[in-house]
């Protein structure tokens, strides 16, 4: 089967699945389910003739606005906009980025779990969004700050105690910045931090600097050597996953490296309240 060909097929197959009633069109005289091919190429904005030939598989290659306007006709969900633009043009479209402003019961309920491993949940803008209580004792009470300035860059910059903890914190922020950077345009979102940026860029001659050299870098999993204000030295192995269905959203897990470590998370955790 052709790439032309999965795509024509998907599209009637989005098509005969839509309510036409949702779409303010009338039940009256249709032989068919769905929307009529017609309906679809008025609300995109397309030749109906046209759209016709690409359900068939003749219509040629489509533009990505094209794509675009006919995945808001359907009103495709974000997983089915990017299969239909994966069909079409064998890419993903480019990344349109929302602030996400939480995570669902189930997600927090899977931070939970993990009772000796520090975990949060972080934006592609690096804003800390969830998180447990391992990570309010190891790494941050995320719960005593302000909304706004729960975010990884700014603490790493503007934090005093949190560059106090970072036995190596050039490395460590040089780091973060780079990461930062390759997620913030793998989003989209660029406008949306370019007044945090300003923000570092005019009170920390550091981060200037960092970011003036365009370093990107991945950050799937590493060591991370912290020294605890009261656990002293803390090694943790950490791993960043992707959350399914939300691209937007990033989970960290931090293991204890030794058992010295984990013996050192359970008493930090004892300290904390219930």
């Amino acid at each position: 089967m052709t790439n032309a060909t999965s795509l024509g097929t998907y599209l009637k197959d989005r098509r005969a699945k839509l309510d036409p009633a949702a779409f303010g069109f009338s039940l009256k005289r249709r032989r068919t389910p769905g929307l009529r091919r017609e309906e679809v190429a008025h609300r995109a904005n397309v030749s109906a003739t046209w759209y016709t030939w690409l359900e068939q598989g003749r219509g040629g290659a489509p533009s990505a606005d094209v794509l675009d306007r006919i995945a808001r006709a359907m009103m495709l969900t974000d997983v089915e906009r990017e299969h239909l633009f994966l069909l079409g043009l064998g890419r993903p479209p480019e990344a349109r980025y929302n602030a996400p402003e939480s995570i669902s019961p189930r997600l927090q309920r899977v931070l939970d779990t993990l009772e000796f491993s520090p975990a949060f949940v972080r934006t592609a803008t690096w804003d800390v969004i969830a998180w447990n209580r391992a990570a309010a004792a190891v790494l941050t009470d995320y719960s005593t700050l302000p909304e706004g300035q729960r975010n990884v860059l700014r603490m790493m910059f503007r934090d005093s105690r949190v560059r106090a903890a970072q036995p190596n914190w050039q490395s460590v922020a040089r780091y973060v910045v780079a990461s930062f950077r390759a997620d913030v345009t793998r989003a989209g979102a660029a406008r949306n931090v370019q007044s945090l940026v300003d923000e570092l860029c005019a009170t920390s001659p550091e981060f200037a600097a960092m970011w003036r050299d365009n370093d990107v870098q991945g950050h799937g999993d590493g060591l991370k050597v912290l020294q605890h204000p009261v656990a002293g030295p803390l090694s943790m192995e950490f791993s960043a996953f992707a959350v399914d269905g939300r691209p937007d959203l990033n989970m960290v897990i931090f293991n204890p490296a030794t058992r010295a470590d984990a013996n050192n998370i359970g008493d930090l955790l004892k300290s904390l309240p219930k």
